[in-house]
């Protein structure tokens, strides 16, 4: 017999009873129930009960056991008695007669509990990571994180993508986000920069000639906690392609994802034909570049309906012609109690207030707003906005620029509270249409609003003719339920074309020389259409397994403040290894 099993701890079943087997694992629950112990005794793959009684030569030795304590059992294979069969576990209808034992790993008193899902404090769970991971929910979100990634591979070479790996010392660039920085002990005072995205090195992989990447890409952005995304790094299944337009991408990745999110969706309906929004029209329905689509409130302007009326707040604001009045219908939420808490909520969230008209019984219009525009505004609402009694909507006015975010967060209150996302289906989406520029208003100048390597829609003419903040660009993301889970782009494989936009955001042709030499150097020598994209393979994972936390999926992650509990990182290093890197540490000042 083999020293340590001849079984796993999910391997046997009914068909084995009389055997004897070796099992090895940790003692996951033990009980005491009068002179008779029950050890369930949990694997990889599973668990399985053991018993000892004071007729068995082990007994002794099995009474020393605790929690989390690693041991091998001999015994025989038996059916449990009747009555004790437990259907939710696969070797719930048998049992192993203890034998003969050997402790394998002592354990010492545990800092967390690794039986039941209870909650924990996460400073410990993620310093005793590996006692977290033995968990059952985590430990098999990891083993879905794994059957996901392996999926997305196999569509993606079903779709005739090959697989690349890409550099990870590499020059700093500007991406958007800070790098992280490797100083180079050959080159003193040089430094390597860990990729923030394989973009350029994709794009390069067009340029020499190869036709469809793909890639389980690491990314690192030394960027300030955000709850959407992992401290330090995170993965993306990174994609370019050659001699496509913007549909073709969408007609490639469409069904990767798709089948990605049906494989492992649990029965959950999942999108499919999934829809093109424009990004205008999705800030200017939902209020929101990433909406949650199973919500099924869609906002609508309603600027006329207060126009000249006698509700003067709104009617003095639209004087000016870049307000509006945005209406956010309310189904079934026509009371006076709920209308109150919305406006309590939107002033505990900074606005004056909520202003609202609900449609009591006989359909007439109620509240401070009805009263104020009178029976035949109120009705021109309701009727545009396909209400009906018992229902009620609240209103957003001014800057649509300025309050688009505010009005989206109030959808998706009014959305929760009245249970209009329906939370068991997966809605998917392509956002079309992004500006290629923004106004910045904190260095007053135009900038990317997005990719600066996509393709202005009109090309190099709609860059030296038009007004920049009017140019869209063949950019696009991919939503999921409120969360944007991929963002790509057509890309701008024109020299001319790639100078004139970095130049209209305040880059001359040096700078980009400078920062996007090797790509700059590439389109000179025949450049390709191309285009591709990157999905986050985390908030997949996340979404797939039904978490909002992204720690819950991922093997050894950082906390908040971009710390490993677990190896202890950031960590000091020794003056030599700094001498021999030729840097002196310039710490700010404690006090």
């Amino acid at each position: 017999m083999h020293r340590y099993r001849s079984h796993t701890c999910g391997a046997l079943r009914d068909s084995h009873i009389g055997e004897t087997v070796r099992l090895s694992g940790w003692c996951h629950v033990i009980r005491d129930h009068g002179g008779v112990l029950f050890i369930d005794l949990r694997d990889h793959y599973g668990i399985t009960q053991c018993v000892a009684d004071k007729d068995s030569p082990a007994f002794a030795e099995v009474e020393k056991f605790r929690s989390e304590w690693v041991v091998r059992i001999d015994g025989k294979v038996r059916h449990r008695p009747e009555g004790t069969v437990n259907a939710e576990l696969p070797t719930g209808k048998i049992e192993i007669y203890v034998s003969a034992v050997e402790v394998l790993g002592p354990a010492g008193e545990l800092p967390l509990p690794v039986a039941g899902e209870q909650e924990y404090p996460e400073d410990i769970r993620l310093k005793y990571r590996f006692l977290d991971l033995r968990r059952e929910k985590l430990h098999q979100n990891i083993m879905t994180r794994g059957a996901i990634v392996d999926s997305m591979r196999k569509r993606m070479k079903e779709q005739g993508f090959f697989e690349f790996q890409t550099p990870i010392l590499t020059a700093s660039s500007p991406e958007g986000a800070r790098d992280f920085l490797v100083p180079s002990r050959i080159h003193p005072g040089k430094f390597y920069a860990l990729p923030q995205a394989p973009q350029q090195y994709k794009q390069l992989l067009m340029m020499s000639g190869f036709d469809r990447y793909f890639q389980i890409a690491p990314c690192f952005r030394d960027e300030d906690p955000r709850a959407d995304r992992l401290p330090g790094e995170f993965y993306q299944l990174d994609v370019e392609m050659s001699f496509v337009e913007q549909e073709d991408v969408f007609a490639a990745m469409e069904p990767v994802v798709t089948g990605v999110f049906e494989e492992f969706a649990k029965g959950k309906p999942v999108t499919k034909g999934w829809r093109k929004i424009p990004f205008a029209e999705a800030l200017k329905k939902y209020g929101s570049d990433k909406p949650d689509l199973r919500n099924s409130i869609e906002m609508q302007d309603v600027s006329e309906h207060f126009r000249g009326s006698g509700f003067k707040v709104f009617a003095r604001m639209l004087e000016d012609p870049k307000n509006q009045v945005w209406a956010i219908p309310g189904p079934g939420g026509g009371s006076r109690a709920f209308c109150d808490r919305m406006n309590s909520w939107a002033q505990g969230e900074g606005q004056p207030g909520l202003g609202y008209i609900m449609w009591r019984e006989g359909g007439e219009g109620a509240g401070p707003l009805a009263n104020n525009i009178g029976p035949e505004r109120t009705a021109a609402i309701r009727g545009q906005l396909g209400l009906k009694e018992g229902d009620a909507a609240f209103f957003v006015a001014g800057d649509p620029d300025k309050f688009w975010k505010f009005s989206g967060l109030a959808r998706t209150k009014v959305g929760e509270e009245l249970n209009l996302i329906d939370k068991d289906r997966f809605e998917l989406a392509w956002i079309v249409d992004f500006p290629m520029y923004e106004y910045d208003e904190t260095e007053k100048k135009v900038d990317f609003s997005h990719n600066p390597f996509s393709m202005p829609q009109g090309g190099l003419d709609a860059l030296n003719g038009q007004d920049p903040l009017t140019i869209k660009a063949f950019q696009y993301d991919i939503v999921c339920n409120g969360y944007e889970i991929a963002s790509g782009g057509i890309r701008n494989h024109k020299p001319e074309a790639m100078v004139k936009a970095f130049e209209i955001a305040g880059y001359g042709e040096k700078d980009v020389v400078e920062r996007f030499g090797g790509m700059y150097r590439a389109f000179q020598y025949g450049a390709p259409p191309h285009g591709g994209m990157a999905a986050g393979v985390d908030r997949i994972v996340m979404l797939l397994c039904g978490t909002t936390n992204l720690r819950e999926i991922s093997l050894f992650p950082m906390n908040q403040q971009a710390v490993d509990l677990l190896m202890g990182a950031p960590s000091d290093v020794a003056i030599k290894q700094l001498r021999e890197l030729h840097i002196r540490l310039n710490l700010p000042d404690k006090s």
